[in-house]
């Protein structure tokens, strides 16, 4: 399958090295402005060859929309979008033709397809996420005008976390550095640990936090299609995801529910929660609350040293790989984290819309 969502639907295509990497909105309401510098912003996010600490290949990752747009608004017809690809450097590859490389996807696209694209694996590179990138920002454009926002950030490099929660900082100042972690001294240290792995030619993980704030009470089902587990089902799709938790989560369900329960209390008229350990989901459904929810990256498996492995014909032998590659996927991950979420929450709000 390479459609997404049930009523905001994005569709993509291409691979790594080929011609172009694109897709198909649909489900986009109609008469929406469409902000195409900011489109072109959240690209610029997501771009390789940004910083010292990311791929040195340069795209620079111009959407081209194609159709369901007049006169600067959205038509709620589909919408065409396509970036070329500009930088390949295949023959960086070649020595991978015939050989797995460890924890990635080539041994097991041979084994289910029969065929694979070895030049930066294809369709399994995450040069496909930029595609959920240009589908996230009309989502976001969407949301805007019921008041949701979205901002995640980088909250964790190898063993630097960031103390506290979300509440405790500005989020938008993620963006003021390369890692994205929204306190810069912490960002300093995780920066320079990234680039002493960098320079061992080895690559390190961590965790990405994202908050969802204006979601409204209601969104959500209450069996197969709770909330959370359409964000879950959407997080884990990205490259490189290994895990998923919202709320209280991992850290603290081994925590009294005396000391973790949302208590219920009256706020001008209107019913909240005192405390929000539920991520703003109860139930699978919204409760008006800010959801805040973790990914957990795992390091990239592509390593500049050599590494033991096997051929297509399983003869031992061992990969140096070369090429441009991330040692850490955390500063590019964030903004397709919150495309993700921009295209669940928009379509479960759609669904409940359709309902009513």
């Amino acid at each position: 399958m390479n459609t997404f969502g049930k009523l905001f639907t994005l569709t993509t295509f291409g691979e790594s090295h080929g011609i172009a990497v694109g897709g198909v909105v649909d489900g986009m309401p109609a008469g929406i402005t469409v902000d195409e510098a900011f489109l072109q912003a959240e690209m610029a996010r997501r771009r390789p060859g940004q910083s010292a600490i990311t791929t040195g290949r340069q795209e620079q990752d111009h959407v081209e929309l194609l159709s369901g747009i007049f006169e600067g608004k959205t038509t709620g017809t589909p919408i065409g979008f396509e970036v070329r690809n500009t930088n390949q450097h295949s023959q960086d590859y070649e020595n991978m033709r015939n050989l797995f490389r460890p924890s990635h996807a080539d041994f097991t696209y041979t084994e289910k397809y029969g065929i694979r694209d070895h030049r930066g694996g294809g369709r399994s590179s995450a040069r496909e996420t930029l595609s959920r990138v240009v589908g996230g920002a009309l989502a976001k454009m969407a949301l805007r005008t019921k008041g949701i926002t979205i901002q995640a950030y980088t909250s964790q490099v190898g063993d630097i976390v960031l103390p506290g929660n979300y509440i405790d900082y500005k989020l938008d100042e993620a963006e003021m550095n390369a890692v994205r972690c929204p306190d810069a001294e912490t960002a300093a240290r995780m920066e320079e640990l990234i680039k002493q792995v960098k320079a061992d030619g080895d690559t390190i993980g961590g965790v990405i936090t994202c908050v969802v704030r204006g979601v409204p009470v209601g969104l959500g089902e209450p069996c197969f299609d709770k909330l959370h587990a359409a964000l879950g089902h959407a997080m884990l799709s990205i490259n490189a995801c290994k895990g998923f938790d919202y709320g209280l989560g991992f850290a603290d369900c081994g925590r009294r529910g005396s000391e973790m329960i949302d208590t219920f209390v009256a706020n001008d008229g209107r019913i909240t929660t005192a405390t929000n350990h539920s991520g703003g989901i109860q139930g699978g459904i919204t409760n008006g609350q800010d959801i805040y929810f973790r990914c957990a990256f795992k390091p990239v498996a592509t390593l500049l040293r050599p590494v033991e492995t096997v051929t297509v014909d399983g003869e031992p032998t061992v990969l140096q790989a070369r090429g441009r590659h991330d040692p850490c996927v955390l500063p590019r991950a964030v903004p397709v984290v919150e495309a993700m979420a921009a295209m669940v929450v928009l379509d479960y709000y759609l669904q409940n819309e359709a309902r009513l």
